[in-house]
């Protein structure tokens, strides 16, 4: 008998195919069978009426599993385990931060904060926690069915989600349920904006909340729903938008929001916070598309694989000083780009199992020639540049760095992950 060994993507959460090779001597009759034994994701169907009737806990520290967005609020980073939860650290000392606590929310991805005020999703509602008090944090608000893509049956309120299983296969790939699903992508919006009484926190460039105006934006793969958090413990539906297919992030800037999909980038105006209003939309191939901008350019990256099979793996450069007609200015050849940040003329982004990378980019026509670092070991998914920090999330774990010389990464800690996974 033999058995092989290999390792794939899985969606929707990454998951890790497992195959044992070992080669015996056939038999007389010269006989070879394979067998596969692999971890995957199964589908379960459960009732949202059942998910709700389950306390949401707020558990001791625990190691991380599967890390997925990241979140910064004042001294404190905020991890997101997909489809389980938020781990809360004490990040006061980026050099030694500190596993505080657990909040156990099923179907959890996204997470923003307002004044204190935690908006995270649970499959098809919003929910609300105070978390003035980091130990003693409080479910205040649930917002039903506004997530209403999640459902599988709209009439009965059934949601799909998915279960760690172990299985053995005579066939070398299943397909249908329980097969390894392909592409799924971590993500996170660079958000850090103070005004009208609000204090929001800082997410990363792969993000699907964001907050702008007293307002939370959320999009999904088709849709923008909209969000008056003005009275932040008791954030009002307003509105959604629908945005076409495909859509993946959202960054705000300057009254604007910048929405990243398969196909291009989407502009709205949202000067008028409840009702924002399409500007433009940049068109590109089939790709994954997270995006960050600043006054006059937004720094696109465009990746190939198994979710954007027609894709390329570049960084472009786009004239946003007119708004109503982005253009493109200069294309970068990249190794497989995900998710970036800006700060100043510095951009950082991350190449995926290839590594991280800097760059100067005041001289937008030559990126090329002003790269300053490429760390090849920090396999990296996304980034925030924090006020304290610089931290980064790959499979392996977060680590955070020291960027006070934006040329030469210090780093400070990493924090490692118990189910490592290939990117």
């Amino acid at each position: 008998m033999k058995k092989r060994l290999i390792q794939i993507f899985s969606w929707p959460v990454f998951a890790v195919l497992t195959i044992m090779m070992f080669l015996t001597l056939p038999s007389c009759h010269d006989e070879v069978s394979s067998s596969y034994t692999y971890r995957t994701k199964i589908p379960l169907f459960l009732e949202m009426s059942t998910v709700r009737e389950s306390d949401i806990i707020i558990e001791p520290s625990k190691p991380l599993d599967n890390p997925g967005k990241i979140y910064i609020y004042g001294d404190y980073l905020l991890i997101n385990e997909p489809q389980k939860g938020i781990h809360i650290l004490d990040n006061s000392n980026p050099s030694s931060p500190s596993n505080l606590n657990f909040i156990n929310i099923p179907g959890n991805v996204d997470l923003a904060i307002n004044n204190n005020i935690l908006y995270a999703d649970s499959y098809v509602d919003l929910l609300a926690f105070d978390i003035s008090d980091i130990r003693n944090i409080n479910l205040i608000k649930r917002i039903e069915d506004v997530f209403e893509h999640m459902f599988v049956d709209l009439e009965k309120s059934t949601i799909i989600t998915y279960k760690d299983t172990v299985m053995t296969t005579e066939s070398e790939m299943m397909w249908g349920w329980g097969r390894p699903w392909w592409g799924m992508e971590r993500s996170d919006a660079l958000a850090s904006f103070s005004g009208s009484g609000q204090n929001y926190g800082q997410g990363g460039s792969m993000a699907r909340f964001t907050l702008m105006s007293g307002h939370l934006y959320a999009v999904d793969d088709y849709s923008l729903r909209v969000f008056d958090v003005n009275q932040e413990a008791d954030p009002k539906h307003i509105t959604n938008l629908n945005l076409g297919w495909g859509i993946e992030t959202i960054f705000p800037f300057q009254e604007k929001l910048f929405i990243g999909s398969n196909t291009g980038m989407h502009i709205y105006d949202a000067s008028s916070p409840s009702s924002p209003q399409k500007m433009a939309v940049y068109q590109h191939i089939t790709a994954c598309d997270p995006v960050v901008v600043n006054e006059e350019f937004a720094f696109v990256t465009l990746r190939s694989g198994i979710n954007c099979r027609f894709g390329v793996d570049e960084l472009q450069v786009v004239d946003i000083k007119n708004p109503y007609a982005p253009k493109l200015v200069k294309a970068y050849e990249m190794l497989n780009p995900h998710g970036l940040s800006l700060t100043g003329d510095y951009l950082y982004l991350a190449e995926g199992k290839h590594g991280l990378k800097s760059f100067n980019v005041a001289d937008v026509m030559n990126i090329d020639k002003n790269q300053l670092e490429f760390l090849k070991s920090m396999k990296s998914v996304d980034i925030i540049a924090g006020p304290k920090s610089l931290i980064v999330i790959g499979p392996e774990g977060v680590c955070q760095f020291d960027y006070t010389t934006p040329s030469k990464l210090k780093p400070l800690s990493c924090i490692q992950v118990n189910n490592p996974v290939i990117v």
